[in-house]
């Protein structure tokens, strides 16, 4: 038996068998390199974004550029999880791969606003599917005791893309064209795909991982159909809801919600284990704060650029700096917790997470009204190492918390309240934007708007974390590997 046929309920591996343990060294590489792919990503379209609305207009679809892509992404992660229970994570994450790179050309070739959100939304698609099966990879490729370290691993991925990305993103947009922000990820997509694609399928072929009957039973072509077409619902619903909060007149914002709250609801609580709406205790409360999470930050991070670009002294490279700061400290929270976690557990990380958020958010909140543009990076610098406090235990937890040869499942349900509560996060604060806009406001209340919002979730962060497990689920007897 190889490194890779560990059995998932074993105990401690030795120190031979660690994350860059020969068995399991390219699949890590793989995965990191897919982790940098994203933060380049991520980091260099948040900072472009002001120059990319002078240039193409249409501040009301501000938002969407950022809500669209993560919507988009709700389809792609449920399929993800229904293939990758019964085919293994190869093929949705090269599906994935290849449709995040069509998504990137059209994007860097786009000559409005609307072309820039549709072509993140075919984005968005493809990336759905490289998270959740990255995550059902770590449930199949690592005991639980490495678990903790191999997510720390994936946030220091985020440290070069995060001191070096928004830098080249700006020397780029000011030396070329913001154009070549898109165009010029399409290497990187190609490097991830040539380490991780190969190590995925060898992970594929791998034994020890039988189906249950159950889920043979969920697995047919049905039961698959049925649980995308709950996706579908919940993608029309939710972008209904955000398109109300956009729309033209009150009459209008009105009977989109009316019909788009009867749709998303049901279909959420269908997609999400049972009890996620109550924070029932177990995995429904994992998930559930993870969408919190996700839109107490990301609500307020899709427009920190536009903060620091707007504000008194501003200009692209503060934005840049501000996220620069944010990335490297979430890394430091990130390692803080793999060191912290199996002492304090998920619930005080948690709380401490999000009370972070929320201080930092209040300081964005004050950046956009009161103060010079380059207090956005301490403010938001101390946001980033709350949310790499509170992030990692939760993906943790939820791999502990799920049945054997369900990884899929539970990984998916994760990313789908992880990637529900961006979008409604960034969707939200594009309303109250598009608002502000729309009336005339300076654009800085519309900022602010925005983050007040996020100091308001954040606060129900604190409060939710309390239906956390105290300690992480399967690592109780799990040592990890030096």
């Amino acid at each position: 038996m190889t490194a890779l046929d560990t059995p998932q309920d074993g105990a401690a591996s030795a120190p031979s068998e660690g994350v860059w343990a020969p068995a399991r060294r390219r699949l890590t590489v793989g995965l990191v390199m897919t982790i940098t792919l994203v933060a380049f990503e991520s980091l260099a379209v948040a900072t472009v974004m002001p120059t990319v609305e002078d240039d193409l207009g249409g501040r009301a679809l501000y938002g969407w550029v950022f809500s669209g892509f993560f919507l988009a992404n709700l389809a792609g992660i449920v399929v993800t999880g229904l293939l990758t229970d019964r085919r293994g994570p190869m093929v949705p994450f090269a599906a994935g791969l290849a449709l995040f790179a069509v998504g990137l050309v059209i994007a860097g070739l786009a000559p409005s606003m609307p072309v820039l959100v549709a072509a993140r939304v075919a984005q968005g698609l493809g990336a759905g599917a490289i998270p959740a099966s990255a995550y059902a990879s770590v449930a199949r490729g690592y005991p639980p005791g490495l678990r903790p370290r191999v997510f720390a691993i994936f946030s220091t991925a985020w440290v070069i893309p995060g001191i070096t990305g928004p830098t080249i993103a700006t020397f780029v947009e000011e030396g070329a064209s913001w154009h070549w922000v898109f165009l010029g990820l399409l290497p990187l997509v190609a490097i991830a795909a040539a380490i991780a694609v190969p190590a995925l399928g060898r992970l594929d072929r791998r034994p020890g991982h039988p189906v249950p009957d159950t889920e043979r039973a969920e697995g047919s072509v049905a039961s698959g159909s049925r649980r995308l077409v709950q996706v579908l619902l919940l993608v029309a619903g939710v972008g209904l809801v955000l398109a109300g909060g956009t729309a033209a007149s009150p009459a209008l914002t009105l009977v989109l919600v009316a019909v788009g709250l009867p749709l998303a609801v049901p279909a959420f609580l269908r997609l999400v284990p049972p009890g996620t709406a109550r924070l029932r205790p177990g995995l429904p409360a994992i998930v559930a704060v993870r969408g919190v999470l996700t839109w107490a930050f990301f609500g307020v991070d899709a427009y920190v650029s536009l903060a620091a670009t707007e504000g008194r002294g501003g200009s692209t490279r503060i934005a840049g700096a501000a996220l620069s700061v944010c990335a490297v400290l979430w890394t430091c929270g990130s390692w803080s917790t793999e060191r912290l976690i199996g002492r304090l557990g998920p619930r005080v990380l948690d709380r401490v997470g999000f009370l972070l958020i929320g201080i930092g958010s209040t300081g964005m909140l004050a950046t956009a009204l009161w103060l010079p543009a380059w207090a956005s990076l301490p403010a938001w610098g101390l946001a980033g190492l709350g949310m790499g406090l509170a992030y990692s235990p939760l993906s943790v937890s939820t791999l502990g918390s799920a049945a054997p040869g369900r990884e899929g499942q539970a990984t998916a349900s994760l990313q789908l309240c992880d990637t529900l509560g961006v979008s409604i996060g960034t969707g939200a604060g594009g309303a109250l934007i598009a608002l502000a806009d729309g009336r005339g406001w300076a654009s800085s209340t519309g900022v602010a708007l925005a983050f007040a919002l996020g100091v308001a979730v954040a606060a129900v962060g604190v409060v939710a974390a309390g239906r956390l497990p105290a300690a992480v689920p399967g690592m109780e007897a799990a040592t990890p590997p030096s």
